[in-house]
């Protein structure tokens, strides 16, 4: 089905990411409805308001929708737009204008063209940075609209995972959306998303392998663990790496072992753990079997074997072999 254009569109805000995204789209949609010769982009010293105004007032022998792209509008001022509000009020049924403003402080898409592009029947759209406090529920309504219900607990942990930036929030909301959602759903059905399957999601590959190993480890399973060193390797996976989210799950697990000695209750220590409820019960129980004495010696194994790997002197073993001989210690110490 062939794309409904409106004849104006003015998209603005200080999200610049998003407002470069949906540029990109627009031109895109353009270019296949109506060539590349139907698209005509005004920006830089050409992306002024009178010469806007004569390009919608000219004719064109062009075939199909004509597009107009243009760009930085939040430089113009409300003076300058007489022409361009005139020609916007008697905009030709052919022709399609796009108005893009990466607002910042002060630089702000006036308000004439607000009121111009309203009066000629077209779309406003804000693309505005969410405030951190607003992200979660920012994730949930993107969700909403690519057929995900995302609870709040899997929202935040998404976020945890991929940082804040909308754009990758999006990219991987949508990953989700090509992933969980079958082909044959309907277009107004929705497929519930918890923690555990962002988790599954949108974690590397190589950091759930991490996470497998550092569970072994806490376990105290030495073959798991060895197995797993040795295929993570086997398969190209840096050292470096392999250790960063090794330590950071050992580090937990000695943090919820000295809870537990201090007493604090397992189903209150759970709440605290960023993880999906059958890891976490995983890890508790683990974490209580090895206690923190275990716990801290494994801590300390890590952290050396961490300098071993930046120089820092490993007894003449190649990075392999003093990971390797890492893992034994841990898992041998009972």
């Amino acid at each position: 089905m062939a794309a409904t254009f409106k004849p104006a569109y003015l998209i603005h805000g200080d999200d610049h990411g998003r407002i470069a995204e949906r540029r990109a789209r627009l031109r895109a949609l353009a270019e296949r409805d109506s060539g590349a010769h139907g698209v005509e982009v005004f920006e830089g010293e050409a992306g002024i308001p009178d010469e806007v105004a004569a390009a919608l007032n000219a004719m064109t022998l062009a075939i199909g929708r004509r597009f107009i792209v243009v760009d930085g509008v939040e430089r113009w001022k409300d003076k300058e737009l007489d022409q361009l509000v005139a020609a916007l009020a008697a905009i030709a049924p052919d022709t399609t204008v796009a108005f893009f403003a990466r607002e910042e402080g002060r630089m702000k898409a006036p308000g004439r063209l607000h009121e111009a592009v309203t009066k000629a029947g077209g779309d406003i759209a804000a693309e505005n940075s969410v405030k951190p406090w607003e992200l979660p529920g920012w994730v949930v309504m993107r969700g909403r609209e690519l057929g995900l219900e995302l609870a709040p607990d899997a929202a935040r942990a998404l976020i945890a995972h991929v940082g804040d930036r909308q754009q990758r929030l999006l990219r991987e909301l949508e990953k989700l959306a090509l992933d969980l959602i079958p082909p044959s759903a309907a277009a107004d059905s929705r497929v519930s998303v918890d923690v555990e399957c962002v988790e599954q999601a949108a974690a590397p590959s190589a950091e759930r392998r991490a996470w497998s190993l550092a569970d072994e480890l806490v376990a105290g399973e030495r073959a798991p663990a060895v197995r797993l060193l040795l295929q993570t390797r086997a398969q190209g996976e840096r050292l470096s790496g392999l250790i960063y989210w090794m330590g950071a799950r050992v580090r937990e697990a000695h943090r919820v072992a000295e809870a537990l000695d201090a007493g604090q209750p397992p189903a209150q220590l759970k709440r605290t753990l960023r993880m999906p409820a059958r890891a976490a019960d995983r890890l508790i129980g683990d974490a209580s079997r090895a206690g923190s004495e275990r716990l801290r010696a494994a801590v300390g194994r890590i952290a050396d074997l961490e300098l071993a790997s930046r120089g820092g002197g490993s007894g003449g073993a190649s990075e392999d072999t003093a990971a390797l001989l890492t893992v034994l210690e841990i898992t041998g110490e009972r």
